[in-house]
């Protein structure tokens, strides 16, 4: 291998590294959303839960 063949093998590699991280960021990003999002659905959940437990106990 001579020094061309080892840069572009270098370049090629660090690109591809870099492309995977990106997308892993981006992948957490997303799921950093999701998880927010579930557990703002959980705490609607939770409250409709209790309201309709305080209006069955004046019943």
């Amino acid at each position: 291998m001579n020094i061309e063949e080892f840069e572009n093998n270098y370049r090629r590699t660090l690109d591809e590294s870099l492309n995977e991280l990106q997308t892993v960021v981006l992948l957490t990003a997303h799921l950093q959303n999701r998880i927010t999002s579930i557990g703002q659905s959980l705490q609607n959940l939770s409250q409709t839960v209790e309201e309709f437990i305080a209006e069955q106990k004046t019943e």
